[in-house]
């Protein structure tokens, strides 16, 4: 399920200064928050920022040319960071006056980077003792989580507010919206992993969970196999990758009964008792609070999007 941060009012008329990428800007004493607004179709547009920049959509459509990497569609919901200095080329393919873009860049002092992680590595390290908290620019493109969701929403709206406490609130925020997706990009990394399973606790857990679905997994297990107490495991989990381990069991089981509610002739009530649930009516519960839909609305939506010829 996408986590899109809640919209901004878009400009007037009067005080667009341009039809491609309309910067409005707010500065505080350790970031600065600007929305961008497209109303024209254009290409290669060229933006660099001198700080880190933390981007998110809020409307619309970008392709995204950035870091040598390739060009990838960037849509509401997501989230871009970008390292200082770096040039970003963005195409505006659909963008019109009725079907504008809109998206937040959060620039973001040094120190206040600085800060955080090392506060985090010195009061929070990490299970594996080889890795250091960090921002990870392999990750750098990702779904927002309803943690990341709701910091964007809030530095928006501390940065537009004219509260005397708002440099002191925003750095607050700011500090947690860097671990939120720290964390994240943690995950990413632990999910993918191929060979970290040997020598990472919480990698090892990630793996055993999703090769496991459909047994009943103990907590306690988890954290044996990972040499840890059950106390201990479950802390580090939730510190080093922003979710629960029961939430991730749930988020793996309900990622892969998608796959399954994809597959023609597929049943709910047996794809629910194959990933473990105990009856069907609480696997529709779940799926439905994750996905934002029943899995038979799902199936229904998939099968349409299919006849229509599209996937």
């Amino acid at each position: 399920m996408r986590h899109n941060p809640a919209l901004i009012d878009l400009s007037k008329g009067a005080s667009l200064q341009t039809l491609v990428e309309n910067r409005t800007a707010y500065t505080l004493q350790r970031c600065e928050l600007n929305v961008f607004e497209t109303y024209a179709t254009s290409y290669e547009v060229p933006l660099t920022f001198n700080d880190f920049v933390i981007t998110s959509m809020l409307r619309g459509k970008k392709v995204m040319h950035l870091l040598d990497k390739k060009e990838f569609y960037y849509l509401p919901g997501e989230t871009v960071i970008v390292p200082p200095a770096n040039l970003m080329r963005i195409d505006f393919p659909e963008a019109t006056d009725v079907n504008p873009t809109q998206c937040i860049a959060l620039a973001i002092d040094n120190d206040q980077i600085k800060q955080t992680i090392r506060y985090l590595n010195e009061y929070f390290p990490k299970a594996d003792q080889q890795h250091k908290w960090s921002l990870n620019y392999d990750e750098f493109h990702f779904h927002n989580n309803e943690e990341i969701t709701f910091l964007i929403n809030k530095i928006i709206r501390i940065c537009a507010e004219g509260s005397r406490e708002k440099d002191v609130l925003a750095d607050l925020t700011l500090k947690e919206l860097l671990v939120r997706i720290m964390q994240t990009q943690n995950l990413q990394v632990m999910d993918g992993a191929k060979h970290a399973a040997s020598n990472n606790p919480l990698a090892y857990a990630l793996g055993y969970i999703k090769n496991n679905l459909g047994e009943k997994i103990n907590i306690a297990h988890l954290s044996n196999k990972a040499c840890m107490s059950k106390a201990t495991f479950y802390r580090l989990f939730k510190r080093e990758l922003g979710i629960s381990p029961n939430d991730y069991i749930l988020t793996e089981r309900i990622k892969r009964a998608k796959q399954l509610l994809s597959k023609p002739g597929s049943k709910i009530a047996a794809i629910s008792y194959e990933l473990g649930f105990s009856d069907a009516n609480y696997f529709s519960r779940v799926f439905k609070k994750l996905e934002g839909i029943t899995p038979g609305g799902y199936q229904l939506q998939r099968d349409q999007v299919q006849t229509s010829g599209y996937s």
